[in-house]
């Protein structure tokens, strides 16, 4: 039931929604005070979630500071969450990739400087329904093909949230007591609800965010004035993970 409620407050978290329906009564509405009112709104809103500069600065404020590869200390493993793959997407003989692909990259780069001795990779699918290879495959077959040998790859492919992300990568490393020290590699806007996660099930995870979605603050006036899609999507991504954050903050699972 959690996760089929987590996925329709996915679909409420958009602000284009709002703006449509705002903009739908506005167009209906029988009352003229209140059609000139929802007008005004929908548009500001309309304005202000496609500000490419006030989106990005939201951003800066959310995510973590970015770590230097070279000053990232040696450890047992990496833990990389799943969520940036198309598991419905044919061909199934390659790896389909929507965003965040650096967080198995960057598990890769750390793995060939020998910053990490291990990659735990976890992750299920979150889809509704069947699918022919996890996320956690998936991200294997990359780091295959990028030279990580399979005996330094160990797969958790149960999970379809972050809650289970950390429950279940905790049973897979009990069978491997030398794995101690362990960094956590999510994207940078969800290391906030991961690493909770993973602190409440009693994992110890030093953090390296991956896959930012910011660029430096820059007052172009491309980034000003002019209207962004972009803008709009990175404002539905950002407010479903301050959402699915608080939800986990009242459950006790963050």
């Amino acid at each position: 039931m959690f996760f089929i409620l987590s996925k329709l407050l996915q679909y409420l978290a958009m602000p284009l929604l709002w703006i449509v329906a705002l903009l739908l009564f506005a167009l209906f509405s029988k009352n003229e005070a209140k059609k000139r009112k929802a007008l005004l709104l929908g548009v500001l809103l309309l304005l202000f979630f496609s500000n490419p500069f006030m989106s990005n600065e939201v951003w800066l404020a959310w995510e973590p500071e970015p770590a230097l590869m070279a000053s990232v200390g040696t450890y047992d493993a990496g833990i990389v969450l799943s969520g940036v793959t198309e598991v419905n997407k044919s061909p199934h003989d390659r790896v389909h990739y929507g965003e965040g692909p650096e967080r198995i990259l960057e598990a890769i780069q750390l793995y060939k400087m020998g910053k990490i001795r291990k990659i735990v990779i976890s992750g299920g699918s979150g889809a509704l329904k069947r699918v022919a290879r996890t996320e956690a495959e998936n991200l294997q077959q990359t780091a295959l093909y990028a030279g990580v040998p399979q005996k330094d790859i160990l797969l958790e492919e149960k999970s379809r949230n972050t809650r289970e992300n950390a429950l279940n990568t905790k049973q897979v490393l009990s069978h491997h007591p030398d794995l101690d020290k362990l960094l956590l590699i999510p994207s940078a806007f969800h290391m906030r609800r991961a690493k909770g996660c993973f602190d409440r099930v009693g994992l110890a995870v030093f953090p390296f965010p991956a896959d930012f979605h910011t660029h430096d603050r820059s007052f172009h006036l491309d980034d000003l004035l002019i209207p962004s899609a972009d803008a709009l999507r990175y404002w539905t991504h950002l407010i479903h993970e301050w959402v699915g954050w608080l939800v986990y903050k009242i459950l006790g699972y963050a």
